[in-house]
C-alpha cells in the first residue's frame, strides 16, 4: 500500500511525533509499504517533479531524529519554512494525502490530536490512522474529557476549568487548591503541565502557562501509582506502570529520556487482577463513551485505597518502538511493525464503516 505518514507539524509536542512517525514509517517499509514520511507543517518545499514519485523515495524520506531534553523551538521551526503564510500545513501535504491508499497519523498535539487534521481528511474523503475528528477533540479538550468521564461513570480528580490573566494570579493562588495539578487544556507529553505543591509554586505554574494559553484545568493532586491502559480494536491490552526517577514527577524529560533521568516502565504493570481489571474496565468505558476507535491510551493514578482516578485520554499516544503501546502490544505478541500494520488495516475499515453511515 501507500502510505503517507504525517508528523512534525507546529505543536509542543513536535519533537515527540518526528521520531514516532518517522519510526511508523521505516516498520512499514520493512513489511514493503510504499511508506513515506512528509512533515505536516514543512510539507514538501524540496521536492521537485511529479507527486506520486515520492512513494517511490528510496529512503522514505526517513532522516535522523531524536527527542532532546527541551521543548522544541517553533518560532526557529516557523522561521525555516519557505512559505511564510499563516497556513499550518506545508506544500502539498493534502495533495499528497489524496494519492495515497492511508495516511498515518503520527502527530501529537495541536493540529493532530485536536480533530483539525481528521476533519480535513474526512471532506478529501482519504483514509487516516486513529479516532474521528469529534472523538478526537473532545479527547484532547482535558476539561471536555473530563465532563464526559464523570457522565459514564469513570471516577477522575476534583477539577475546575478557568481562564486568567496575569492580574488574576495573585488572587488564584491563594483561592485554589494546593497541592494540585495545573493543566493547560489541550497541552499533551506533560508539557503545559505542573504539578505545585505550595502557594508560591502555584503561582508560579499559573505564571508559566499563561504563555501557553489562558485556559486551564486545575485538579486535585492524587498521590499514587501511575498507570496506563492502552486499547487495540475494542480490547485493553496490558496495563502498563510508569515509576518515576526518584524525587521526580512524569515529566518531559522523565518521559522521554534514559538513564538516570528517565522513567522505569513496568510491563506488565506488578498489580493484582482485580486491579488490572479496574482500570482495563475504566479505560474501554472512556474510550467507548468519547466514541473513540482503533486505539487509545488512558492514564490513571491508582491510589493507597486502590481506587483509579483517570487523568486524560490519548487518541494517538506515542508510536516509537519504546513507546507504552508497542511494548504492551509485545505482550500481545504482535511485534512493533505488525502493531503498525494492524493500526492502519483497522483504521482503514473503520473509515469505511462511516462512509457507508
Amino acid at each position: 500500500m501507500k502510505i503517507l505518514v504525517l508528523g512534525g507539524g507546529i505543536s509542543t509536542e513536535r519533537q515527540v511525533s518526528l521520531v514516532s512517525a518517522v519510526s511508523v514509517c521505516k516498520a512499514l517499509r520493512s513489511l514493503g509499504h510504499q511508506a513515506v514520511f512528509v512533515d505536516l507543517f514543512l510539507g514538501l518545499e524540496d521536492w521537485e517533479g511529479p507527486l506520486e514519485r515520492v512513494f517511490d523515495s528510496e529512503d522514505g524520506r526517513c532522516g535522523q531524529v531524536s527527542i532532546s531534553k527541551d521543548a522544541p523551538d517553533l518560532k526557529q521551526v516557523r522561521a525555516s519554512r519557505k512559505d511564510q503564510s499563516p497556513s499550518r500545513i506545508g506544500k502539498n501535504v493534502l495533495e499528497l494525502c489524496k494519492l495515497a491508499d492511508c495516511v498515518f497519523l503520527g502527530l501529537h498535539g495541536a493540529d493532530g490530536e485536536d480533530g483539525k487534521i481528521q476533519a480535513a481528511l474526512d471532506l478529501l474523503g482519504v483514509a487516516y490512522t486513529g479516532s474521528s475528528p469529534l472523538g478526537s477533540a473532545m479527547a484532547m479538550d482535558k476539561a471536555v474529557a473530563k465532563r464526559i468521564m464523570e457522565s459514564c461513570g469513570v471516577l477522575t480528580p476534583a477539577w475546575r476549568e478557568l481562564r486568567y490573566t496575569r492580574e488574576d494570579i495573585p488572587r488564584l493562588a491563594q483561592e485554589l487548591p494546593c497541592p494540585c495539578a495545573v493543566k493547560v487544556v489541550d497541552g499533551g507529553s506533560s508539557i503545559g503541565v505542573t504539578l505545585p505543591d505550595t502557594r508560591e509554586e502555584l503561582s508560579r505554574a499559573l505564571e508559566e502557562l499563561l504563555p501557553f494559553d489562558s485556559r486551564v484545568v486545575v485538579e486535585r493532586k492524587i498521590r499514587g501509582r501511575e498507570l496506563t491502559v492502552p486499547i487495540l480494536d475494542g480490547k485493553a491490552l496490558s496495563p502498563i506502570e510508569i515509576v518515576p526517577p526518584e524525587g521526580h514527577d512524569f515529566d518531559y524529560v522523565s518521559k522521554y529520556q534514559s538513564g538516570d533521568e528517565g522513567a522505569r516502565e513496568l510491563c506488565p504493570a506488578p498489580i493484582t487482577e482485580a486491579e488490572r481489571q479496574l482500570v482495563s474496565e475504566a479505560a474501554l468505558r472512556i474510550h467507548q463513551a468519547l466514541g473513540l476507535a482503533v486505539y487509545s491510551r488512558t492514564d490513571f493514578i491508582l491510589d493507597e485505597d486502590g481506587k483509579a482516578w483517570c487523568l486524560e485520554v490519548n487518541t494517538l499516544p506515542g508510536m516509537t518502538p519504546n513507546s507504552l503501546i508497542p511494548k504492551s502490544a509485545a505482550l500481545a505478541g504482535l511485534s512493533y511493525p505488525e502493531l503498525c500494520e494492524k493500526i492502519v488495516l483497522l483504521s482503514m475499515q473503520s473509515r469505511a464503516k462511516e462512509r457507508a453511515c
